[in-house]
């Protein structure tokens, strides 16, 4: 209640005594102190009035008996980053014996002299995640209203100890989670995402799915297929001209007649993928590179791969006939059972290579044995 203060103390208990309904014969100050004075009070100060029973202080909420019995149910009061909760010792100690709550007051006074103005024991930290800890302390029971960051309140938890909450936060966390969407990426969904991003930024779709998806005659150009998914696409006519597929998937994937000017396809697995008709020769000089590339069974004829280097890659039952792989390197490239009738061959680099169950017919350029078969 708000008591207007003026005249003498007499005065003021008068009218405290009317304001309150009771019978007003002492005034105490937010301590415990007696006031007999009525200048001893300054602007703001909260008193306390009395029928001639002794000060209680005002934390334990009139629970005198409580108090003087020790229980650990006297209330008092938390100021959490600025804002007050008022709350029970047995709930912070109850619950959790063994959290830093209960340790900070399991005994009066352990928290020292780490109090506001107002009484209220100071604790820094967020009021916001230690409301869903307070509740859950008070009826066992996890509520977290909406906007209030789960994590956030995870963390707190581990701050305070209180071991039974972190697991229905991290169980809470877990579900709350999206389901892993593994599902391919369909082509109108890329195409939308294409004409969504600027032509001078790097779009990276490392890692991604694309299982299946028409993706033919797109301008994919430098685009970074990093260990993407890229089995059974149609890439049929697309741009790929510097695009980085190093370990991505292609197996069984079309890709006739493609662009493939400067791609790097280092260790992609192309097994039985068809490679009919591509361009691989950049006139500007940047070469191909598929070295390490699983290309079993893959079907190449007639590609232009001036240059490339496919060097250790696997080629086995593959058909490149009527291939221009002049200046290869083919080095230790198994070249087993390979059809390479019609081929130019032309200071292409064969050291090392297996050319067991090859076919040679008709090539443009002889093979020679300075060339290091094996």
């Amino acid at each position: 209640q708000v008591v207007a203060v003026y005249g003498t103390l007499s005065d003021l208990l008068s009218v405290a005594s009317n304001k309150l309904g009771i019978k007003a014969t002492s005034v105490y100050n937010g301590k415990g102190g007696l006031i007999d004075d009525i200048a001893l009070i300054r602007d703001d100060d909260v008193l306390f009035v009395c029928e001639g029973e002794p000060f209680i202080d005002p934390q334990t909420d009139g629970r005198a008996q409580e108090e003087l019995t020790g229980s650990h149910t006297d209330w008092l009061t938390l100021n959490v980053g600025g804002r007050y909760f008022t709350t029970t010792r047995s709930t912070l100690v109850n619950k959790e014996p063994d959290s830093m709550l209960a340790h900070m007051f399991k005994d009066k006074d352990a928290w020292g002299n780490k109090q506001d103005p107002r009484g209220a024991f100071l604790i820094d930290r967020s009021p916001e995640y230690f409301e869903p800890i307070l509740n859950y302390l008070r009826h066992g029971q996890l509520i977290v209203n909406d906007g209030i960051n789960l994590l956030g309140v995870l963390e707190e938890a581990r701050f305070f100890g209180i071991d039974s909450l972190i697991e229905h936060l991290e169980v809470a966390i877990k579900n709350s989670q999206p389901a892993e969407d593994h599902s391919p990426i369909s082509r109108k969904e890329f195409v939308r995402f294409l004409l969504a991003t600027p032509t001078k930024s790097e779009l990276r779709c490392q890692g991604l799915n694309f299982s299946g998806a028409d993706l033919s005659r797109l301008d994919l150009r430098y685009i970074n297929f990093k260990m993407a998914n890229l089995s059974r696409c149609n890439l049929a006519h697309a741009n790929l001209c510097c695009a980085n597929l190093e370990r991505a998937d292609l197996s069984g994937s079309v890709l006739d007649c493609a662009n493939l000017q400067g791609v790097k396809m280092l260790c992609s697995n192309a097994e039985g993928a068809s490679l009919k008709g591509c361009n691989f020769e950049d006139p500007s000089g940047l070469k191909a590179n598929l070295e390490g590339a699983n290309l079993k069974g893959v079907d190449m004829e007639g590609s232009q791969m001036t240059g490339i280097n496919l060097r250790v890659a696997t080629l086995k039952n593959a058909k490149l006939k009527n291939c221009n792989l002049r200046g290869a390197t083919l080095a230790g490239t198994d070249l087993e059972n390979c059809d390479l009738s019609g081929c130019d061959l032309q200071e292409a680099n064969l050291r090392g290579s297996n050319v067991k169950g090859a076919i040679f017919e008709e090539m443009l350029t002889p093979l020679h044995m300075s060339q290091s078969v094996r």
